[in-house]
């Protein structure tokens, strides 16, 4: 017997030495394959960024890398009005991101903590707006923009790209509205505190994650419109950077060195917005924000006002209930 068990133990070793060459193959041609995936994405950048420092003379030729790097393009374009677009792309990027939210998040928390007649047509028609293209609507949002005399035309496309990317943020909120369990919000107010207080103390701070994911999808969708905004806009200090770049395309010529200088500064932008709240949208995009806790698992006690989560996992009775005590001493005794 104690020969097997000897002869048996490097027999394991060798399967698990194995299976850990195994499994750091596996990791490096990820790896491999991820790196090359990455560099195909980041060639137009490059060549973009790239072009827009060769100098006229240079356009043509056959190498990668211009011989002589030439800068001017990215002061130059400065002097075309490309600051006063810039500033028209942020205000209705900005204005569109604002409007969605305000919206949104009171109709994606009302849909997730009511369950009211009608709630899935509701859902269901927020969903089909999705389906409608803005080319389908040109005509018609040129019309009600010359009825109705709206102001500008950056409030028009502030109105319009509020519009098209408000399903979305319903959606999606209400999703992570529903991940958050109601016993939060019921603790807090046994506590004295109102509704309008928990949602401002509790849930909102819980579903950051989904609420950041929104707005930068908002952005980027009003920041890259381009249909609507040709249609609707006449006067160069009424382009955004979409309308303004395309310009630089003449009817017999291409201004290529300002055309590839303009489309650099329109991505730093939403590059340094991505950056600054990357891990806020991938936890928005895979629920992994506010956790799950089943409304089962957390048992309330009014009598006290003490929280118990006796069933509830490390992360529900840590994270939801910790949240709890430090904002409002819920379960916290004097």
């Amino acid at each position: 017997m104690t020969a097997l068990m000897g002869a048996g133990r490097p027999l394991a070793g060798v399967r698990a030495n194995r299976a850990r060459r195994a499994s750091a193959s596996r990791k490096l041609i990820l790896a491999v394959v991820a790196y090359l995936i990455a560099i195909i994405f980041l060639l137009p950048y490059a060549e973009m960024v790239i072009t827009a420092m060769r100098p006229p003379k240079e356009l043509l030729s056959a190498g990668y890398l211009p011989h002589h790097w030439d800068f001017s393009n990215f002061t130059t374009i400065w002097k075309t009005g490309f600051g006063t677009n810039l500033n028209v792309s942020l205000e209705i990027a900005g204005g569109a991101t604002v409007v969605v939210l305000l919206v949104a998040l009171p109709a994606a928390y009302y849909t997730a903590r009511h369950r009211f007649r009608g709630r899935g047509l509701f859902l269901l028609l927020v969903l089909v707006t999705q389906m409608f293209q803005p080319a389908a609507m040109l005509v018609g949002i040129q019309r009600e923009f010359l009825s109705f005399g709206l102001p500008s035309p950056v409030f028009a496309l502030i109105l319009v790209n509020a519009g098209f990317n408000l399903a979305f943020s319903v959606w999606i909120l209400n999703a992570y509205f529903s991940s958050i369990p109601v016993e939060l919000e019921q603790a807090a107010m046994v506590d004295g505190t109102g509704r309008l207080g928990a949602l401002r103390q509790i849930t909102l701070p819980l579903a950051l994650p989904g609420i950041v994911t929104a707005l930068i999808f908002t952005f980027i969708g009003a920041w890259n419109e381009f249909l609507v905004a040709l249609t609707l806009t006449s006067a160069p200090n009424q382009y955004p950077l979409t309308v303004a770049i395309n310009n630089y395309i003449g009817q017999y010529s291409v201004d290529w060195g300002h055309l590839f200088a303009g489309s650099v500064i329109a991505t730093i932008p939403v590059i340094i917005l991505f950056a600054f709240i990357e891990g806020k949208v991938v936890s928005g995009l895979t629920g992994r924000g506010a956790g799950r806790c089943s409304p089962s698992l957390g048992r309330l006690r009014r009598g006290d006002g003490e929280v118990r989560g006796d069933r509830c996992g490390a992360r529900c009775a840590d994270g939801h209930r910790g949240l709890i005590h430090a904002r409002f001493g819920v379960g916290m005794r004097a």
